[in-house]
């Protein structure tokens, strides 16, 4: 009896010992953020613990419930999540799938474990389910950031780079063409500056929109920067072929972007177009030409599509390398002066001598200022390149009076960049003061480009000028910007007839006509005329005879160094 009584007594403390363990299992499982599942193969019975009840709303068993499993996650992930399920199937030892559960964000993460015993049966498995939405979101999130731009929802540049390189391999190897375009929104400065950034960048996400919707297994769409974007067509027939899709984005264009705060803005924009394998070999030299034609077609009058070709791209080299060797003589003031005579027409006496800039970029190789000035005004260089020109001009000039002690007018040429320096008139007066230069004897030309931006502050500039005596002359004038009506409210001195009419002048009657129009209102006006490009003796004796002050042009002269200007100033005295 008392053997009896003490075996009881020791099953009753092992039980006991089992439901503490058992407590303590679920108690730790509980604590856990995930689930489990544990089933006996030998049993066919099936037990859940931890938060279980947080991802499903069933029990599971015995094998045939854990199909329920299956009926709650997506379609998608059914069957990678049964073959993960059963990888005893297969003698595995484990397995794990990842799925999201129907009409839910809630992504699990499921982890299988097989134990087998000494005869290599399977006798139990462990199923781990863990909640893994917020590593999900948290790589989607990261993901988007590699792959797309935050903007405007489109490609990024670095993605879009890797997905053209695939387009490149894959038109290798099936022998086709890709093509590429760069869209840029024209005068996007204007926006920014004028409505704010804040428009702007609402104004790229609108058009970054409309671009997306091209979209397809065989076009990429991003965004490059700014307001520049990107698209590339593999095999570009039909629907997808580049004139298509431009007339598309022409028309889209005729009407006018709904911003949020109520503004409606219209724009145009310049296409650039390279295709692959004519222009280039790989992605980045394709984006490249792409955007050398973009800049191309903008510099032609903007709002156009314009295709590569190999002239367009070797000018653009040539620029480059002029670019650059233009910095390097600007550092180095590598440039000299040559002095154009101009004559009064009624005594072909020297009335004043005009300065104007030479560049050898190498000896005996010039290269002239209709290309290198443009490309100064662009960078920016033109402005150390024009205080240059200036206190060169007047150094010179001030030698030739100190040496000759002749009058006669020095007339240097004046940037707009230039000329809207802030503090331009004070550094001008002061290299003045320097050179001990009479002012009366310097003349600035200026262009009608001048006028463009500010008229009011332009001409205020152009009047404290003149209150120092320094003469100034409207260049080029009619073949600029500014109207008739300008002339009567600046504070010039001095018109200049450009050379196309001159050329002109004898064999056209319309020609003539202005021309004589010109010199009439000039003198009524009470300004000098100057006749520029003057090549003919007719051209000159017509000039004369119609009232035309004074000539320049190699008739009389062409333009000379300085000391071909010293002969000149000898045979005067």
């Amino acid at each position: 009896m008392k053997e009896l009584r003490y075996q009881l007594d020791l099953l009753k403390a092992m039980n006991q010992k089992l439901s503490t363990k058992e407590r303590m299992y679920h108690i730790i499982c509980d604590t856990v953020s995930g689930a489990f599942l544990y089933y006996s193969f030998d049993k066919n019975e099936a037990t859940t613990l931890g938060k279980w009840h947080e991802f499903f709303d069933f029990e599971i068993r015995e094998a045939r419930d854990i199909t329920k499993i299956f009926d709650a996650v997506e379609e998608e992930y059914v069957l990678p999540l049964r073959e993960a399920f059963f990888p005893e199937k297969k003698s595995r030892d484990s397995a794990m799938s990842d799925c999201r559960l129907k009409d839910s964000r809630i992504w699990l993460h499921f982890s299988i474990q097989i134990i087998y015993n000494e005869n290599g049966r399977p006798t139990d498995k462990i199923v781990s389910i863990d909640n893994i939405t917020k590593y999900k979101a948290q790589n989607e999130e990261l993901m988007y950031m590699a792959y797309y731009d935050g903007l405007t929802g489109l490609y990024n540049r670095n993605y879009f780079v890797r997905l053209l390189g695939e387009f490149l391999r894959r038109a290798e190897e099936e022998d086709n063409i890709v093509s590429l375009l760069i869209i840029d929104i024209d005068d996007f400065r204007k926006v920014n500056d004028g409505l704010g950034i804040v428009v702007g960048d609402e104004l790229v996400q609108l058009f970054g929109s409309f671009l997306k919707e091209f979209s397809e297994e065989n076009i990429i769409v991003c965004h490059m920067n700014s307001d520049v974007y990107c698209m590339a067509i593999y095999n570009p027939v039909g629907n997808r072929s580049v004139e298509h899709i431009h007339k598309k984005i022409q028309q889209r264009t005729k009407d006018a972007f709904r911003l949020s705060g109520g503004q409606e803005l219209k724009i145009t924009v310049s296409v650039g177009v390279a295709e692959y394998p004519e222009a280039a070999q790989n992605a980045l030299e394709l984006i490249n030409c792409a955007e050398i034609v973009m800049f191309k077609g903008k510099a032609l009058g903007k709002n156009r599509i314009q295709y590569f070709n190999t002239p367009i791209l070797e000018d653009f080299l040539q620029s480059v390398e002029i670019e650059t060797k233009l910095k390097e003589a600007t550092f180095n003031k590598s440039f000299e002066l040559n002095f154009q005579p101009q004559f009064y027409a009624g005594n072909r006496k020297l009335r004043g001598v005009e300065a104007l800039i030479r560049w050898q970029d190498k000896p005996g190789h010039f290269i002239s200022p209709a290309v290198f000035i443009p490309l100064a005004e662009k960078n920016g260089t033109i402005i150390p390149i024009g205080s240059w020109v200036v206190e060169e001009s007047i150094r010179q000039y001030a030698k030739w009076r100190e040496q000759y002690g002749v009058d006669f007018v020095i007339s240097i040429n004046i940037s707009a960049m230039q000329y809207r320096k802030d503090d331009f008139v004070d550094e001008l007066i002061k290299i003045l003061n320097k050179y001990q230069v009479d002012p009366s004897l310097v003349e600035l030309e200026i262009t009608e480009s001048i006028l463009i931006d500010d008229f009011n502050t332009v001409s205020e500039k152009l009047r404290i000028l003149k209150d120092y005596g320094i003469k100034i002359s409207l260049d080029d004038f009619g073949t600029g910007f500014s109207s008739l009506s300008y002339l009567k409210k600046l504070p010039i001195d001095t018109l200049k007839i450009d050379k196309s009419f001159i050329d002109t002048v004898l064999s056209d009657s319309t020609t003539r006509i202005i021309t004589e129009s010109i010199i009439n209102m000039v003198k009524s006006l009470g300004f000098e005329s100057i006749a520029e490009g003057v090549e003919e003796e007719q051209q000159y004796r017509y000039l004369h005879a119609i009232g035309c002050d004074t000539i320049q042009g190699y008739l009389l002269g062409r333009p000379q160094s300085s000391e071909q200007i010293d002969k000149l100033l000898q045979n005067m005295l």
